[in-house]
């Protein structure tokens, strides 16, 4: 691990070349030193990842880009049915847009991108700025959102080029959007978060939102959302896809070019931002920190108690209070604009269930850190401990379900009993789901992780991956099944309901069983608390 500075201060003083040589450092050799600080961190972190561990992530990312060549190519071979060549084209500029936006949303959320070395970890290095936007820019594309969305667009390109060698080249410019998306992406982030930082900073970034969220409003009920659309400038994007697809290299190479100077003005742009984003603390997390609040009366009973105690590590956390405002508007905000019906509403529970439990829940004993060893040492019955993290982990997913719901039924008209019943009963089928898989994978493999920072992940980048990627497949089959029964009698969705949530309650009662052990349960605390 290297220990001398990668970067330094624009007004601090110029930092030593390789240590103990007196030398100072160029521009250019202060960026040389980031980008070897950052494959430095890279063999930090790949060398505390041994075993089977080791092997299951070197699958899962040669799987990912196996993936990633197969969608860019296969799609092509699909035969054209009533001109559906023409609508996937017309579609491309508004998915490169999505990109766009699943990138700042995710990085924003999370306070400037993910970590590639965790916060406290970090304390004993000299990580620049620098080091850390390079590292959050790597880590970005380690979300299952990204790569569906980055997947479906080398897939749509691959269908609308055709099996050709040209392909080759169309597919250039949808590569270079993807980092350069990205990249603009962490540089609005770090915007917001600078802000976030200042002078009555969360007051403004709220009134930001609020700001969008109003334009957005006017726009869809002005019907002016699509002519804006179609106006975007990644149509020239597109065009350079087509460039490449009909041989045409100079104009191709002047949208590649313009691309490649796009992206590495947003990484420069982003290092600025990032380094000016540290002179600031963090000011929320600090505050939340820092308060004393007056005790309240004694709890009734040993599980009031804990649940009161679990209430207020998650909703007390500026993070995840951060993480779930984000996951109950934006699924929900999306299903206003695009004017969802009722049968495909049920959908979005399964989508805010998984997304809530990716917050915390898959490691939810992280939450305790170190009081952890605490809470194991208090009077109290194993079990009665583990289903009140149960109560609370399902509280706050129904609670950002409910809202996502509610706002997609804002367009989606009076709905018939059939398609009411088909939404609640797939809200809590999910929201059950879910929590039972996370619980389990929560005492199978915790991980000591500080949730207090909010780019911090509750499990390492890769497995979230892997996490992400089987609870979205498990709701989204779920919510298809009950999205199918809203066409039947409300009878059905009930009926249905019953052996997924018998199924869930017994894993549930499983995972209780094995919390209840000792040695397992030691294991846990000492993992999280390490």
């Amino acid at each position: 691990m290297s220990t001398a500075p990668s970067s330094t201060e624009p007004h601090g003083p110029a930092p030593l070349s390789p240590p103990g040589t007196g030398l100072r450092l160029s521009r250019r050799e202060r960026v040389q030193w980031a980008i070897a600080d950052v494959g430095a961190l890279l063999r930090f972190r790949s060398n505390g990842v041994r075993g089977r561990s080791r092997t299951a992530v070197m699958l899962a990312l040669v799987l990912i880009l196996t993936v990633t060549v197969l969608v860019s190519w296969l799609p092509g071979y699909l035969p054209d049915g009533d001109g559906r060549h023409q609508d996937v084209l017309l579609l491309l500029p508004t998915g490169y847009i999505g990109l766009l936006v699943i990138s700042i949303v995710s990085a924003a959320a999370s306070g400037g991108g993910r970590e590639l070395l965790p916060r406290e970890q970090a304390v004993a290095y000299p990580v620049s700025p620098t080091t850390d936007h390079l590292g959050a820019l790597l880590m970005a594309p380690l979300n299952i959102a990204w790569l569906l969305q980055a997947w479906t667009l080398l897939g749509a390109t691959s269908y609308v080029v055709g099996p050709t060698w040209k392909l080759l080249l169309a597919q250039v410019p949808v590569l270079l959007w993807l980092f350069a998306a990205t990249a603009l992406a962490q540089v609005v982030a770090w915007g917001i978060e600078w802000l976030r930082r200042g002078t009555h900073g969360l007051l403004t970034v709220r009134l930001l939102v609020i700001a969008l969220g109003a334009s957005l409003a006017a726009l869809i009920s002005s019907d002016n959302l699509v002519p804006l659309l179609d106006r975007s400038p990644t149509l020239r994007i597109t065009f350079g896809v087509l460039y490449g697809a009909d041989g045409q290299v100079w104009n191709w190479l002047k949208v590649v070019l313009a691309l490649v100077a796009l992206a590495l003005a947003a990484v420069v742009v982003g290092a600025w931002v990032a380094t000016a984003v540290v002179r600031r603390p963090a000011r929320d997390e600090l505050r939340e920190e820092a308060s004393s609040r007056p005790p309240r009366p004694h709890a009734g009973s040993d599980l009031a108690a804990l649940l009161r105690t679990d209430r207020v590590g998650i909703w007390r956390s500026v993070p995840l209070r951060r993480g779930l405002a984000v996951l109950a508007l934006l699924p929900g905000l999306v299903a206003l604009a695009g004017g969802l019906d009722w049968s495909m509403l049920s959908i979005l529970p399964g989508l805010v269930a998984s997304g809530g439990a990716l917050l915390f829940g898959v490691n939810s004993w992280c939450l305790d850190g170190r009081g952890a060893l605490w809470r194991d040492s208090l009077p109290v019955s194993p079990r009665l401990v583990f289903w009140s993290r149960a109560t609370v982990l399902v509280e706050v997913l129904l609670v950002a379900t409910v809202l996502t719901v509610v706002l997609g039924s804002l367009r989606a008209g009076p709905p018939t009993s059939a398609q009411l019943a088909g939404v609640l009963c797939c809200g809590l089928v999910v929201t059950v789901q879910v929590v039972a898989t996370s619980l389990r994978w929560s005492v199978k493999r915790p991980f000591a992780v500080d949730l207090r920072s909010a780019r911090a992940t509750p499990a390492p980048p890769v497995v979230m991956v892997g996490y992400s990627a089987r609870l979205a497949l498990t709701t989204t089959l779920t919510g298809m099944v009950f999205g199918a029964a809203t066409y039947a009698s409300w009878p059905w969705s009930v009926l249905l309901a019953l052996p997924f949530l018998l199924f869930s309650a017994a894993k549930l009662v499983g995972t209780a069983n094995e919390w209840a052990d000792p040695t397992t349960r030691s294991m846990v605390v000492a993992t999280v608390a390490s």
